[in-house]
């Protein structure tokens, strides 16, 4: 099995630096999907209960034999569930959905800033993991303004954000800022839906290192710190996904895959999101 890097959380828990997302994964499919990405040597599981697979989340565990110490399970709460009461009632639904006694890992989903909740939510996740019902803490899609707001209201940073990242879209600005925090970041959409596949940078990269233009995309994660969580329902894809291992990228090759950065999105602004 590929060993896969670990980093380490300011809290003194670790994840595997790169693992496997369910995002958009049919709940009818779920489990077998999961069940294979663990088979093939994944051992972080990025779910969220708005993909509605969390059921399939923890068969697919079930199903595949590996120990659940061995796995690291995130999860997250919702726009329409932030506040104390709400959130907690969410995070207790996950674990009985998924069917575990703790999760490795919640995050806010989304700040949701016009209904100004984050705050109330994130003291929530505190209490919560200080009752032990998850280990650490963390947030998705937060900014810097939302970021100073909760930390500054609680003394208490996120272990981790998790944030659109991919070689269109580098974030530069956000990375550095959570660096400066402690804050692990984690790229969603990693590979940017194949937009940069076809641009000679990548195309050259991986002729020359034999490897296809997905694992040029996430070796370059790996090699920039970023935590990564990339999605496939095909096996032989998963496997390619996770053999990045082999092989490192240039210094010339790190400064080619920069200039593909445009700042464009695929997913919404976190500034301005509202709830759906």
């Amino acid at each position: 099995m590929t060993d896969i890097p670990n980093v380490t959380f300011h809290d003194g828990h670790t994840m595997p630096q790169l693992g496997f997302g369910i995002w958009q994964v049919d709940p009818k499919i779920a489990a077998e999907v999961v069940e294979s990405a663990l088979n093939t040597g994944y051992r972080l599981i990025d779910g969220a209960y708005l993909y509605l697979n969390e059921a399939g989340l923890g068969e697919g565990l079930r199903r595949s034999g590996v120990p659940r110490e061995e796995v690291f399970v995130t999860t997250k709460v919702w726009n329409n569930e932030h506040g104390r009461a709400k959130a907690r009632a969410s995070v207790e639904r996950s674990l009985k959905t998924i069917g575990i006694d703790q999760l490795d890992l919640v995050l806010i989903h989304w700040p949701v800033p016009d209904q100004d909740l984050y705050v109330e939510t994130w003291e929530a996740f505190i209490e919560m993991r200080d009752e032990g019902l998850m280990r650490s803490i963390g947030t998705s899609n937060f900014n810097a303004d939302h970021l100073d707001r909760i930390i500054s209201a609680t003394g208490e940073a996120p272990v981790l954000n998790q944030i659109e990242l991919n070689p269109e879209l580098q974030q530069p600005k956000m990375r550095a800022y959570n660096a400066s925090k402690g804050i692990v970041t984690q790229a969603w959409t990693p590979l940017g839906n194949g937009r940069s596949f076809e641009k000679d940078v990548l195309k050259q990269i991986a002729a020359r290192t034999g490897k296809s233009p997905a694992q040029v995309v996430i070796r370059w994660h790996i090699q920039i710190g970023n935590a990564v969580i990339p999605r496939s329902i095909k096996p032989a894809r998963q496997a390619e996904n996770l053999d990045v291992f082999d092989f490192e990228l240039s210094d010339d090759d790190m400064a080619a895959i920069a200039t593909l950065d445009i700042g464009l999105r695929t997913g919404p602004d976190p500034s301005v999101f509202k709830i759906l």
